[in-house]
């Protein structure tokens, strides 16, 4: 299909949006389990990347402290964090009016973002800042946008 139609990349917003094959025995979490390694096999079969994007649980904002994401807060998790080689999960302090970075030397989180990654099936887990202009929903790199500050391109 790839070489056919030429497509190098499917992303998927949202997984909990697509629907599997009805099994009156299957509960959702079950269900996305299935649509989850469905995913994974079409990746391989067209050698192409898939993303899937995913939800996180509302009581991962209710947990106290880091308000950090974790794989335990992905929606009807199942196999999700097992099929999938990179997990990238978004972090946005400031929108809890947590105005200071536990592990950044108390660095203000206003215009900040983190993108953590919480599975890397070949390389490491890192997390970073970057950027994040909320008006246009538009993350991007923080040493780039200090550099424009000082007056030197990118």
């Amino acid at each position: 299909m790839n070489s056919r139609y030429g497509i190098k990349l499917i992303i998927v917003n949202y997984l909990q949006l697509m629907s599997g094959i009805k099994n009156k025995d299957a509960n959702r979490e079950q269900e996305i389990s299935r649509i989850s390694g469905g995913l994974k096999m079409v990746a391989k079969e067209l050698d192409i990347p898939v993303i899937a994007l995913s939800q996180l649980l509302r009581s991962a904002e209710s947990q106290g402290g880091h308000k950090r994401p974790m794989l335990s807060h992905l929606r009807d998790s199942g196999f999700i964090d097992q099929d999938a080689d990179v997990l990238l999960c978004l972090n946005r302090l400031e929108y809890y009016d947590i105005e200071q970075w536990d592990d950044y030397h108390s660095e203000p989180t206003n215009g900040e973002a983190k993108y953590i990654l919480t599975k890397n099936r070949n390389g490491d887990l890192v997390r970073n800042r970057m950027g994040f202009e909320g008006q246009y929903t538009r993350f991007f790199d923080l040493e780039d946008f200090k550099d424009l500050r000082k007056g030197k391109k990118p």
